[in-house]
């Protein structure tokens, strides 16, 4: 009896510690850092009194301080409030550096307590261009932002805001708190060097709360409140579905970064719960941050080396000058007063100019008729592509760089990123993602590197450019005709997913508008015949050039190739003849080598007849073709018969007889370059 009351009592306090070990992952108190189980990286650094330091006076760098373990949201074992709702007390202060109020920190719930990747200055180390506002990011964040000059939904450089998988915020306001003596809230600065705290609580429901509240200080001799009561009115108060963001296991931290401009950023004590609140900060238990630095006043008191003659002084002020002015004329920019809206978007000719090692030749991507493109690494080490884009006339440049920057809007993962511009006289330069792979037509039809792409492979990528094209047809808040959809503006990622780039041609259309005649564009073969007779784009002209996409990847030739026989010039007409001869298969790119699934290639073969037809209400919208390109629709029955398909016109006018033809001449010094054709003399 007495040794099962034992091993009752054994298993009795075993239970226990295992339950209080499972309690305390999902609750902890912290005032000395060195004790705490933190992941730490970046600037981010415990001092020698237990001060938890994010950042420094480091320049353009992140730091990031996370709980180890991660905290399990969404348990089956418990009510759906009860695995959401969290609670969380910290206190902070901000010391400036030098007088500079630094870019802000933020309290971050993250699926990885890994956010080295995350970007300096405003992006405040939790995300950076290629995560920001991606909603696989699966991140929360409550910004504490002390810089005006970041992005247009904010309301003040001495803000905070709640963010959503990115830095733009769903609810922001200027710091304040709200006094209950007065009724009324009062400003409350950011980054003064003092302790703030900080409560943040999420009801499991729909109710995401953020209060903020000065530290008291207290007068000589008058009793020290241990534990601030916390002011009865939220600052934000917004209705958020958590759920919708987080994982099961999620990493609760903190992230702060500096740009230009930097700060010292601390945190003095953290309380955390799951499922309930807080522990109540002790603020007799911070410990104090150290004090500003003061701006420096120092002053030379004297010249350190006395200019022997005036004829040497003159000559350093010339040369002083001459490189002033040489390096003032090197970086030079245009910038009008109607691009400030555009500032986000905007990055610096140095910036790129250093990017690119000086725009140097082996940097050089490649070149067309838009000008060259150069590979570069921003200083946050992400890679990009500079495109240098001649133009002679500022007529019509205000209402491009506003469709640049709407196309910086733009979020596919089949979209190539446009990540901003830069605009110098005579030219306009475009940075995008770069992408390692290079172009589609590389693969299709380099004979000097040859590189080899399956049929599957090239399915893959068919189906990414049409998942592209329908979100910019239907899918996003303005009709987005792309104009140039060709081999050569496919570029391929490392993992050879298909990217649809180069918008050089694109047009935004708000849905439901008249879309006027105003100018052909774009490349002889993949233009629609109704687009070279009438003058109009709309999303069939796109769906005819990606038809004849579609036929030049499956068939590993271009639309129209004047090197062929006569009768196989025109791949359209070409495909149709051996459609209705009965010897489809025979049009397949022979580098294939008869390696490929012959229902995949037939797919792709009718799929790009069908957009070929003559009349645009005949082709399928590009919601239809995914539907037949993922098999959840039947193709519809296709005649081959070369009247119902938008042959391309490819004639040479007989002066002495007047009539037209056909002939290989004609295309002898034939060009894939896009082109453009004005019509009415506009």
């Amino acid at each position: 009896m007495a040794k099962a009351l034992q091993s009752l009592l054994f298993y009795l306090i075993t239970s226990a510690c295992m339950i209080s070990l499972m309690f305390a992952q999902d609750q902890f108190e912290y005032y000395n850092f060195s004790k705490a189980n933190l992941s730490l990286d970046g600037m981010a650094t415990i001092l020698p009194n237990g001060l938890l330091q994010l950042t420094n006076k480091t320049a353009l760098k992140t730091g990031h301080a996370f709980y180890k373990v991660p905290i399990e949201f969404n348990s089956s074992s418990s009510t759906s409030a009860e695995s959401l709702s969290f609670s969380t007390e910290f206190a902070f202060a901000i010391v400036p550096e030098n007088g500079s109020l630094g870019q802000g920190m933020a309290f971050v719930v993250s699926p990885t307590p890994d956010l080295s990747y995350g970007g300096a200055s405003s992006f405040l180390g939790f995300v950076n261009t290629r995560t920001n506002n991606k909603t696989d990011t699966h991140i929360l964040a409550i910004e504490l932002d002390t810089n005006g000059s970041a992005e247009a939904d904010e309301k003040s450089g001495n803000h905070v805001g709640i963010d959503v998988n990115g830095i733009f915020s769903v609810a922001s306001d200027n710091a304040s708190y709200f006094n209950g003596t007065e009724g009324k809230n009062n400003t409350l600065v950011l980054a003064n060097g003092r302790s703030i705290l900080i409560w943040i609580e999420y009801d499991g429901i729909d109710k995401l709360n953020v209060t903020l509240a000065p530290v008291p200080t207290t007068k000589p001799g008058s009793p020290f409140l241990s534990k601030f009561i916390k002011p009865s009115l939220p600052l934000l108060s917004r209705t958020i579905n958590i759920s919708e963001i987080f994982m099961e296991r999620m990493f609760v931290g903190f992230s702060g970064s500096t740009g230009t401009l930097t700060s010292n950023q601390y945190i003095l004590g953290w309380s955390f719960k799951k499922g309930g609140k807080a522990e109540s900060l002790d603020m007799s238990k911070f410990p104090n941050p150290p004090v500003s630095s003061p701006p420096s006043k120092s002053k030379s008191k004297s010249l350190q080396i006395i200019v022997p003659t005036i004829s040497t002084i003159v000559l350093l002020l010339i040369l002083g000058g001459a490189i002033y002015l040489y390096k003032k004329k090197k970086y030079a920019e245009v910038l009008e007063q109607w691009e400030k809206e555009y500032s986000p978007q905007r990055l610096s000719f140095r910036t790129l100019f250093k990017a690119t090692k000086g725009f140097k030749e082996n940097r050089l991507l490649g070149a067309g008729g838009f000008g060259k493109v150069y590979k570069g690494e921003l200083p946050s080490g992400i890679q990009i592509a500079v495109k240098r884009v001649s133009h002679d006339v500022e007529q019509g440049m205000q209402q491009y760089v506003a469709e640049v920057a709407s196309m910086g809007r733009l979020r596919h993962k089949n979209l190539v990123q446009l990540l901003g511009y830069c605009r110098r006289k005579g030219e306009l330069l475009l940075v995008y993602d770069y992408m390692p792979n290079g172009s589609l037509d590389d693969y299709l039809f380099n004979t000097q590197n040859p590189k080899s792409l399956s049929l599957s492979q090239r399915f893959h990528i068919v189906k990414g450019v049409a998942s592209a094209l329908l979100y910019l047809h239907e899918d996003w808040e303005q009709v987005v005709l792309h104009r140039d959809i060709k081999a050569s503006n496919i570029l391929l990622d490392a993992n050879l997913n298909g990217k649809l780039g180069d918008f050089g041609l694109a047009r935004f259309h708000d849905r439901g508008m008249n879309i006027e005649a105003t100018r052909v564009v774009g490349t002889i073969g993949y233009m629609a015949p109704e687009l070279t007779a009438m003058g109009v784009a709309t999303t069939w002209t796109d769906v005819y050039a990606f038809g004849a996409f579609m036929l030049e990847v499956v068939c590993g030739r271009r639309p129209v190739d004047p090197d062929k026989p006569r009768e196989e010039m025109i791949l359209i007409k070409w495909v149709a003849t051996c459609g209705k001869n009965g010897v489809l298969m025979d049009t397949v790119d022979s580098k294939l080598e008869g390696n490929f699934s012959a229902k995949e290639a037939e797919l792709l073969l009718k799929l790009g007849m069908l957009c070929s037809q003559s009349n645009p209400e005949n082709r399928p919208s590009m919601r239809q073709m995914i539907q037949y390109l993922e098999g959840n629709a039947s193709i519809p029955d296709i005649s081959f018969d070369t009247y119902e398909f938008g042959i391309p016109n490819i004639r040479e006018r007989n002066n002495e007889t007047g009539t037209t033809q056909t002939t290989t001449s004609s295309l002898a010094n034939f060009s894939y370059d896009t082109v453009t054709v004005l019509f009415g003399g506009r």
